[in-house]
């Protein structure tokens, strides 16, 4: 684990980010800081920010307030040294489909203006890490869905930037390749690289990332280690109910149960309210009474210590994948 950095050692430094669209405020005063090696998470619900606060840590998006700086230069919406440093993998595959895995990568590195040599070292390497040197030569358009989400990480990485985005890598990948993803962002920050790495699974950001930043209505609303984010939910109990019924309605009213600080409707099927609570098993009673005056069918019940997941429950009152 890294330790939160200084002014100094910051390989990204966000200081007062502000930007507006038209009357509505997108990031609201938003500072951060990443040190060599570090993987920061950000994370947030839909509409929170993370993704305009990404656009202008990238350079592709100017500030109305505020400064972005990697490695100590400026980033700017204009060409320039700090954009240099960045590697940005998008969350849309961001690759020539008619070109070759190695074509692809060649191309990109081109784009840095790379030498031959290195360019063809680099290559090999970033065909090494993400696991495609078997494939070097197959178009992309063959590749299954997991191998290019591999090589859209390995479009960003041709360059060696010194800060690297990551924006939701894994989305919609198999297990394997996932897996595959994880393992390889792992490495990144043992070899000294900073990596920004926002995410909808809460397990990816607890098993990645060294610091975690929680961003809600544009805000910053809570910072540290996964460790010291949840002390800040201390004697909160997290609550999921597996149900049949409106669940939407029916943790709009549990939020105004007293000791209910968070309840949202999540599931992969939309039929689990999570809660988060003081005193789990003293207000049981009170959710089951609850339910069942909703009509709520409750299937089953799961009490369980704090983790990240009721965390970002208590701060947000929304559950990040809701």
């Amino acid at each position: 684990m890294n330790t939160p950095v200084g002014k100094t050692d910051a390989v990204l430094d966000c200081a007062h980010l502000v930007r507006r669209f038209g009357d509505r405020t997108a990031v609201d005063d938003v500072s951060l800081r990443i040190a060599p090696g570090e993987t920061y998470g950000l994370l947030g619900p839909n509409g929170a920010g993370k993704t305009t606060t990404i656009r202008m840590v990238c350079g592709l998006l100017a500030p109305d307030a505020g400064t972005v700086r990697v490695a100590g230069r400026p980033m700017t919406t204009s060409a320039g040294p700090g954009k240099q440093l960045v590697g940005f993998v998008p969350q849309d595959v961001a690759l020539y489909p008619d070109l070759s895995v190695r074509e692809n990568l060649r191309f990109f590195g081109r784009l840095y203006r790379l030498s031959r040599r290195d360019l063809d070292r680099r290559v090999d390497e970033v065909l090494d890490l993400v696991e495609l040197r078997d494939r070097a030569g197959d178009r992309v358009d063959s590749l299954s869905g997991g191998m290019r989400r591999r090589l859209n990480i390995g479009a960003g990485l041709v360059h060696s930037p010194t800060l690297l985005v990551l924006d939701e890598p894994t989305v919609g990948v198999d297990p394997q390749s996932r897996h595959a993803i994880l393992e390889s962002v792992g490495r990144f920050g043992e070899e000294g690289m900073a990596v920004l790495y926002t995410t909808h699974y809460m397990e990816e950001a607890e098993r990645l990332c060294d610091r975690v930043g929680i961003i809600d209505r544009g805000r910053l609303v809570a910072e540290g280690t996964p460790r010291e984010l949840v002390a800040l939910v201390a004697e909160r109990d997290r609550v999921r109910l597996t149900a049949v019924g409106d669940l939407t309605r029916y943790a709009e009213a549990c939020r105004a149960l007293a000791r209910v600080e968070g309840a949202a409707r999540t599931g992969d099927h939309g039929d689990v309210v999570e809660l988060v609570v003081k005193d789990a098993r003293s207000l049981l009673p009170d959710l089951l009474d609850l339910a069942r005056e909703q009509r709520v069918d409750i299937r089953a019940v799961e009490i369980d210590e704090p983790d990240l997941e009721a965390v970002f429950l208590h701060l947000t009152g929304t559950a990040l994948r809701e």
